[in-house]
């Protein structure tokens, strides 16, 4: 067989095509970029190697497919300091008679809170998923309104997932949208553990004029099952004092704004 791509350029699309898969066979990638098997174990293991992937029997998987999700209270414990910090520095780019999705998490609920803070804030309209979220706006009725989509019950992240919660979504187009994650990755983009909520999460970058991603450090050179977009798809990244500068450093070459809240 004859290699036709760059091997940069051929692992940047088999990461690519693991992203939308989960798994995918050896197999698969020799039959779909025309090389040998033995060029593909070679390409998976550099992958490997820089943590994009993990080798399987057969073939390979996104890091984190498998893991364990944390409870929505178990996350609240984590980095709370530094999400209070990132949650801040969002807060402060929005202005009155904004339209906001706030997506659901503890990150974006410390948005939440730190809207509520502004006093000088009014006329916002919020779009949110997450109940902790709607709770926590209430105190600024009636100088915000709050919007929940709808749709069914995840009990761990006390979020409304589909069917049912894109509806609302499909028909509105707001002016920002502050979305979560468990994985940013310079080539594996912007990424969920969960399917049902990056589903959902991905409704929502399209749904709105600009898409900022929130994520602390711990998030940062990870990639998990659930493709959110790609970093050309989101407008930034608003993250943590705990981002290791190297993957910092990574992302912004990628072509992606990063704001380090310190």
């Amino acid at each position: 067989m004859t290699e036709t791509l760059p091997a940069a350029l051929r692992r940047e699309r088999m990461l690519d095509l693991i992203g939308r898969h989960g798994f995918v066979r050896v197999g698969d990638l020799s039959e779909a970029f025309q090389v040998s098997d033995v060029t593909v174990r070679s390409d998976l293991d550099q992958l490997d190697q820089q943590q994009s992937i993990r080798r399987v029997h057969g073939g390979a998987v996104l890091r984190g497919v498998g893991i364990r999700e944390p409870s929505f209270e178990e996350s609240l414990e984590s980095s709370a300091d530094e999400k209070r910090r990132i949650a801040q520095a969002a807060a402060a780019v929005v202005e009155s008679g904004t339209s906001l999705i706030l997506d659901v998490g503890t990150t974006t609920t410390a948005i939440a809170r730190a809207l509520v803070e502004r006093a000088d804030l009014d006329g916002v309209t919020v779009i949110t998923n997450g109940l902790t979220i709607a709770l926590e706006l209430e105190h600024a009725i009636p100088r915000f309104q709050v919007v929940v989509t709808g749709g069914t019950l995840r009990p761990l992240q006390h979020s409304l997932v589909e069917p049912l919660a894109s509806v609302l979504l499909d028909r509105m187009h707001a002016d920002l949208a502050f979305v979560g994650c468990t994985g940013v990755h310079p080539r594996g983009g912007i990424t969920n553990v969960n399917l049902p909520e990056a589903d959902l999460k991905r409704v929502m970058v399209g749904a709105a004029t600009r898409a900022v991603v929130v994520a602390d450090g711990s998030k940062l050179g990870r990639t998990h099952l659930g493709r959110i977009a790609t970093l050309d798809e989101v407008d930034e990244l608003i993250t943590g004092s705990s981002a290791a500068p190297n993957a910092v450093s990574e992302l912004r070459a990628a072509g992606l704004a990063v704001t380090v809240a310190g």
